[in-house]
């Protein structure tokens, strides 16, 4: 025997089809979340009726029961079941079992026919599942709301698809305190094709925050201005401010070009940037990890302001300085996929080990250094460590106007100590 997936509507029986009603009447037993089964209680009354919410995991075994009775099962869904719903999950546990899938309208497409806005373009989201909690600026990909700030980052327009926990103050609360507030304009529906009906549309993301809903809503944003094409690798040094009068106070982009190449970066990397000086190696890693974090430290207030303000110039929103020494600071944030170190307080052997402690595994740990002693140090603890590592010299010279000529001036040498965390570290 198979069993049905249909999607169904908050008009009830008027989204239906007859064929798709009447096998929801024929039907022994009846799968739905809470709110889908009271809107059809007429229709399914002498059916068995169990509720889906908080027990996804228990639907397939009950499927699988009532086939082996012989019952007739009718799943029911909201809108189309394979666009973030039931369906694929059902699919993925219940591969030898025959199902028809019906779908209906999807209440994304409800959404922007409400407003005339064409969708084909946007990029669809689900936080419709287990309460993700407040966000707190900086969290990890622990947190349920990573995906999506991710996406916000990352995309022009968005569909976004909530739940009762997860709903749509919390999602402009988290837009507010990642600064991404003002560049969205923000539109809610809520019980679309319900008595309750509602669109919210005109208002601030700063007055969605304030509001309640019930989460049956789906969260339109839109840019207001199209994010702009700009070079992915390789910054001039002068697109960073530097600190005055101690001007030169950079990764030059010679190193850095090498330094991120060491890293081994991936779009979704979490990334470390210790002694973050101006920001231009951490700035770069996250124009380079667009679905991923940069986690950065300074201790010198001045450097400090002057990465936040090369943050904001250059529009990167995947990025959190803290002004600290570290270690200090370091435990909240989330274990990286690779560290950059471009300075240290002096703890460089501790900062070594505890980096190599928190990557991930087969992550790269990438240490600049311009004086022996921090490299001799550097190379010692590595040693004592066992540690999979190598070193580069790196000593770049530029061309000078020289009267109606050029001559080459060299910069100062960098060593480049390169050092992974494998499983081997491990054991």
């Amino acid at each position: 025997m198979s069993f049905k997936i249909i999607g169904v509507l908050d008009n009830g029986i008027q989204g239906l089809t007859s064929d798709s009603l009447q096998a929801i009447k024929n039907a022994n037993l009846v799968i739905g979340a809470s709110r889908t089964l009271v809107l059809f209680k007429e229709q399914i009354e002498q059916a068995q009726q169990k509720d889906l919410t908080g027990h996804l995991k228990d639907v397939p075994g009950w499927i699988t029961d009532a086939l082996k009775a012989r019952q007739q099962v009718v799943v029911l869904a909201t809108g189309d079941p394979l666009c973030h719903g039931i369906a694929s999950y059902l699919c993925k546990k219940l591969p030898d079992t025959k199902l028809q899938i019906i779908p209906n309208v999807s209440s994304i497409q409800l959404a922007f026919a409400q407003i005339g806005l064409a969708w084909q373009d946007a990029k669809i989201i689900s936080v419709h599942s287990k309460d993700a909690g407040e966000w707190q600026k900086g969290a990890g990909p622990e947190h349920g709301f990573y995906a999506l700030l991710q996406a916000i980052f990352n995309h022009h327009k968005l569909a976004i698809l909530t739940s009762p926990e997860n709903t749509p103050d919390r999602i402009a609360r988290m837009m507010l305190q990642e600064g991404v507030a003002e560049l969205f304009e923000i539109t809610v529906t809520e019980d679309l094709l319900g008595k309750h009906e509602k669109v919210i549309q005109g208002e601030s993301i700063q007055s969605i925050s304030e509001q309640s809903f019930n989460g049956n809503d789906i969260v339109i944003l839109q840019r207001k201005q199209s994010n702009k094409e700009s070079i992915i690798f390789g910054l001039q040094d002068n697109e960073f401010k530097q600190r005055k009068p101690d001007k030169g106070l950079i990764t030059k982009r010679e190193v850095r070009a090498v330094s991120l190449s060491r890293m081994q970066l991936k779009p979704s990397s979490i990334v470390w940037d210790i002694g973050a000086g101006s920001g231009s190696v951490g700035l770069e890693a996250a124009r380079l990890c667009k679905q991923g974090y940069v986690y950065a430290i300074e201790k010198n207030i001045a450097d400090f302001e002057i990465a936040q303000h090369n943050a904001k110039q250059l529009n990167i929103y995947n990025y959190q300085l803290i002004n600290n020494k570290a270690p200090i600071g370091l435990n909240d944030w989330p274990n990286p996929d690779a560290i950059f170190m471009g300075g240290t307080g002096g703890e460089l052997a501790e900062l070594i080990k505890l980096c190599l402690q928190r990557l991930n595994v087969n992550g790269w740990l990438v240490m600049n250094f311009v004086t022996i002693e921090n490299l001799t140090t550097a190379v010692e603890t590595l040693k004592t460590l066992d540690s999979h590592w190598d070193m580069t010299q790196l000593q770049a010279s530029r061309s000078q106007p020289i009267l109606h000529m050029h001559r080459m001036q060299a910069e100062n040498p960098v060593w480049i100590v390169s050092a992974q965390r494998t499983e081997q570290n491990d054991s």
